[in-house]
């Protein structure tokens, strides 16, 4: 409850007439400036709201009378954008490769594109920079399975692997602990590739019998000297960079159980100037090949 209001001694100021544990409020006013900039901001506010979209009801919202939208106004930057590097973005569509690579503006702005794509579709498998993970490949190492030329990389980017395009890249490792090979000649075939090929020491094992299994069986593909066959998309087993990874139980999983992933198709996602694009900015990582 209000006390009496009083005349404070120290400032000579009237109290408001409420006190807690002995502590007077003063009745001091804000100074007029402050309440005039207060008031102002009020009626800014009111204007504000009722010129642009501000309060929302039902389904809408109030749009308000001068129509402005922000979406509408991105659209329109992104539009004159788009207009403006049409031109360019028709020659990257209608050139060879050779030719954008010597026009270093058109090149850039390709790279520029590539890069940007890269990173919106391709970046959650391959990684940054193109470093690969556990089943995605390593676009920057250099170990390609179907091949690293621009023109191999824009058919691996267009029709994909396994994704059921017409033209898709097709590869089908069989299951060879299905029956084709008991568990102890996976396991001497294992030994075999991670000392022949992947550059383990053998610890003493004789690997002779996996070198024969291998020949028999595997050789056909990767080849005699795991040198991988392209044509195919038999990877190359003679690398450090491995799909599955580098341990020995990678590589007895894969003869058991093959994991055959898949690559989509982009062709019918992206247009011919940024598929282009994309190719050469993945050529440009560092694994690309002439």
């Amino acid at each position: 409850m209000p006390t009496k209001i009083e005349k404070d001694a120290y400032s000579g100021t009237d109290t408001t007439g409420h006190e807690w544990d002995g502590i007077k409020e003063l009745n001091t006013p804000l100074p007029k400036w402050w309440v005039w900039i207060f008031l102002a901001t009020i009626v800014w506010a009111a204007g504000y709201c009722l010129l642009f979209p501000s309060f929302p009801y039902g389904p809408g919202y109030f749009r308000g009378l001068l129509g402005y939208s922000a979406r509408t106004r991105v659209d329109n930057e992104v539009a004159a954008i788009n207009a403006a590097r049409a031109a360019s973005l028709d020659r990257i569509a209608a050139l060879p490769f050779e030719q954008i690579r010597k026009d270093p503006k058109l090149l850039e702005l390709a790279l520029v594109d590539g890069r940007l794509t890269f990173a919106n579709n391709c970046q959650p498998c391959h990684g940054p920079g193109g470093q690969g993970r556990p089943g995605y490949p390593a676009l920057a190492a250099g170990a390609w399975i179907w091949g690293g030329t621009l023109a191999d990389i824009q058919t691996t980017v267009t029709h994909g692997i396994r994704s059921g395009d017409p033209n898709a890249r097709q590869s089908q490792m069989p299951p060879f602990g299905s029956g084709a090979l008991n568990p102890g000649q996976i396991q001497q075939v294992a030994d075999y590739v991670w000392t022949k090929f992947y550059g383990h020491p053998a610890d003493g094992r004789d690997v002779s019998a996996g070198a024969k299994i291998f020949a028999d069986n595997c050789a056909a593909c990767h080849g005699a000297d795991g040198q991988g066959n392209r044509e195919m998309g038999a990877p190359r087993l003679a690398s450090h960079v491995h799909l599955y990874g580098d341990s020995r139980e990678a590589i007895v999983s894969q003869v058991t159980t093959p994991r055959n992933g898949v690559m989509p198709n982009w062709n019918t996602r992206l247009d011919p100037a940024t598929l282009k694009s994309v190719v050469l900015y993945v050529h440009s990582l560092g694994g690309g090949e002439n």
